[in-house]
């Protein structure tokens, strides 16, 4: 057998159509390499046939274990977020019906089965607000260590009674909210909305502003992401909602999650300036890497967040829409939410950093869902595992 097929010959033997195939690839099933042809994809043969030995092989149940924990089935009951035919519902309610006129703040109630009256009411700042000084707010690793230091120095001494007090659980957890949001630009909390005091620190124009409002809510909450079930796992201890928000930015900082992002942006200025991203793109597949920011198997046909995000930025970069597309031809995978809020810094002229910030600050609502709804089941998540040791 050759050393690499091409579309037709892969599809062949796995009995499939090439759309079928073509959809493995878009959620990162199999990887496609770059052909003779710049329009021609062709695939490993070896990662071919084990692709189709893993769909063949016996459901034992250490088999599902594993499987369950990768992309698998649903291990847990939740009536929080929806994904389903390639469409996101918060709770019942389309996410991009939400994101087009709705904020953050208006969200998180719908998330947290709480009145919304009182959530994210103004909240006198810290009586000294060291934390704001504590890192430098820097690009990559620098500014993900910094943000996690930050807010959990700004809640080391939290009064957490509130948390048992149902009436005044939306208003508390919204000030969580808030904090990490200063500990993001570094100034004192305010009771301003979110996304207006991004514009002012960032010095945003209006319809900037509005990109960042949109993005916040489409970063909001997305089931039982690593982050998301860490806050729960955090929560069915018994630890406070700050434990939750903790836990999950120090997920959210792999790169796996959300530190995709620093290597988006890095591979990003290996294309500036390039009249023609296609060598460069190929060049990576070639050496044996992959493009970061492409590809989600939830979205098979691509990921509407980031398709919502980049229709919005797509007039402020040139270029984008080649990148794009030569991502596309030489793979068959479109933006992910990582790619598009990268784009979204590029196109306003954020800090950077920033990219991780804004899918930090919106995912801290869906963390403290996650946490709320597990506080209610009153269980502990505590899995066993499928020992793999010698025997004694």
């Amino acid at each position: 057998m050759s050393a690499s097929l091409s579309s037709e010959e892969a599809a062949r033997r796995l009995g499939v159509t090439r759309q079928t195939l073509y959809a493995y690839v878009s959620r990162g099933l199999i990887a496609a390499l770059p052909g003779t042809d710049q329009r021609e994809r062709c695939y490993s043969a070896e990662a071919i046939e084990q692709f189709a030995a893993s769909r063949h092989r016996g459901r034992r149940p250490q088999e599902i274990a594993r499987t369950t924990l990768d992309w698998g089935l649903p291990v847990l009951e939740s009536g929080i977020t929806l994904i389903e035919d390639g469409r996101l519902y918060y709770r019942g309610e389309d996410a991009l019906a939400l994101a087009r006129a709705g904020t953050l703040e208006t969200v998180a109630p719908l998330l947290w089965h709480l009145p919304g009256a009182e959530a994210f009411a103004p909240t006198p700042p810290p009586a000294a607000p060291a934390f704001l000084d504590l890192v430098g707010r820097h690009p990559g690793p620098a500014f993900r260590a910094g943000l996690l230091a930050r807010f959990a120095l700004a809640v080391e001494e939290d009064d957490t009674t509130w948390q048992q007090d149902r009436a005044r659980l939306a208003a508390g957890s919204g000030a969580l909210v808030r904090l990490l949001l200063a500990a993001m630009l570094g100034r004192p909390p305010s009771a301003a909305a979110l996304h207006r005091q991004c514009a002012e620190s960032w010095r945003l124009d209006e319809a900037g502003a509005d990109l960042v409002r949109m993005a916040l809510v489409l970063c909001a909450d997305h089931e039982l992401n690593a982050s998301g079930f860490t806050a729960r796992c955090i929560a069915s201890t018994g630890a406070g909602l700050h434990a939750a928000i903790i836990g999950g930015l120090a997920a959210l900082s792999g790169p796996r999650h959300g530190g995709m992002t620093v290597r988006v942006e890095a591979q990003w200025r290996g294309f500036e300036g390039a009249a023609d991203p296609m060598p460069a793109l190929r060049g990576l597949l070639a050496g044996g890497g992959d493009i970061a920011g492409f590809g989600h198997p939830l979205y098979p046909a691509g990921d509407i967040r980031a398709a919502a995000i980049l229709d919005g930025v797509r007039h402020r970069l040139p270029g984008l829409d080649a990148l794009v597309a030569a991502v596309f031809d030489l793979t068959g995978r479109r933006p992910s939410l990582d790619f598009a809020l990268v784009a979204l810094r590029r196109a306003l002229g954020l800090p950077e950093g920033a990219a991780f910030g804004l899918f930090a600050l919106g995912r801290s609502v869906g963390w403290i869902a996650q946490a709320l709804e597990q506080r209610e089941s009153g269980g502990l998540i505590r899995p066993r595992a499928t020992y793999t040791g010698p025997r004694p």
